[in-house]
């Protein structure tokens, strides 16, 4: 049975001309144990899909799921308490602008010692103190942190976008949740830290079954950690499943199209001006097109895009489009 699993999420957003669909029938499955990437791009709603799961929804959000359980749990279900101290002790999540979620007035140090569970007393309290910073001081270097004493003492406003956003990688892992989400956790690290937060996460997946979702907007930076994909393009998930095996033979164009900038997967490599492209551009949220919302950009339209195609799989690789690429199975729709 999957730790998470959405069907149908719909998101609605007010503004001033009605109310958009940001999200229009999402799909996400994560298994116990289990590396899974959501990619998309800017705006396609991988943001607003974690802070649903979360329940951090705003009051002018219009939220609504066939189907979102939690480890045998209906989270639609949940009160407001009972959803916030489900993210207290099972879920965990590493937000984006990480300075502008850790409190200004407190140190760093003041702010990890609230986050870290006590462990067993010791005989003296001094002891109890030596233990907690010996504690502090592992976890900082785990995740990239040298000069540990300098950013304990240190307020948030007084570090870097980078150093912060390591801050809120130790406070989301530290006490061990059953679902880390990250949402962009290494976009403001250099590319050696990034590989060992990666390393990090891995080791805590393998070791203590720790599950992840990973949130990127950069197809090429997760996909050799994850083990299975979600793509989003405009709300709509366009294609899952087990991640080599759709990098190998993808089935929805715009995962196609992502492919083609892979230098590693294409046939040879190329300049970016000779890389193939979508026509146009993303559409805004009060333009969004009927049906297939990748239509107007996508080579392989037909008319019968103006009707939303239904999820299709082919064994565990799931798809929404007419006319998938790279396929010769029989699929079948759906029943999940």
């Amino acid at each position: 049975m999957a730790l998470l699993d959405i069907r149908n999420l719909t998101i609605e957003l007010e503004t001033s001309e009605g109310y958009v669909r940001m999200i229009d029938n999402a799909n996400l499955s994560i298994n116990e144990g289990e590396i899974h990437g959501l990619v998309g791009e800017s705006g396609s709603g991988k943001s607003l899909m974690a802070k649903a799961i979360l329940g951090l929804s705003h009051p002018s959000w219009k939220v609504s799921a066939d189907r979102m359980i939690w480890d045998g749990i209906n989270l639609l279900e949940l009160s407001v308490a009972e959803r916030r101290q489900l993210m207290g002790i099972d879920i965990s999540m590493i937000f984006q602008e990480p300075s502008t979620f850790l409190d200004p007035s407190l140190t760093i140090e003041q702010q990890l010692s609230y986050i870290l569970k006590p462990k067993k007393s010791s005989l003296f309290f001094w002891q109890d103190r030596k233990n907690k910073q010996l504690e502090l001081k592992n976890w900082l270097h785990k995740v990239g942190i040298k000069n540990h004493k300098r950013v304990l003492e240190s307020y948030p406003w007084e570090l870097s976008e980078g150093a912060c956003q390591k801050i809120m990688i130790m406070m989301a892992i530290a006490n061990y949740p059953k679902l880390l989400i990250a949402d962009e956790a290494t976009n403001m690290m250099e590319s050696s830290t990034q590989a060992q937060i990666f390393r990090l996460l891995s080791k805590l997946n393998q070791t203590q079954g720790l599950s992840i979702l990973l949130i990127s907007h950069d197809l090429e930076s997760i996909v050799s950690w994850s083990d299975k994909l979600t793509v989003l393009y405009c709300g709509q998930t366009v294609e899952s499943g087990v991640s080599m095996d759709m990098m190998a033979k993808p089935y929805h164009p715009y995962v196609q199209a992502l492919l083609d900038h892979i230098a590693e997967f294409g046939r040879y490599p190329r300049a970016r001006s000779d890389m193939p492209s979508l026509k146009g551009n993303i559409p805004s949220l009060q333009h969004l097109p009927l049906g297939c919302r990748l239509g107007p950009r996508c080579p392989y339209a037909h008319k019968s895009c103006i009707d939303a195609p239904l999820l299709k799989k082919v064994k565990s690789h799931a798809f929404a489009c007419h006319f998938p690429r790279n396929q010769e199975e029989k699929t079948h729709e759906s029943d999940s």
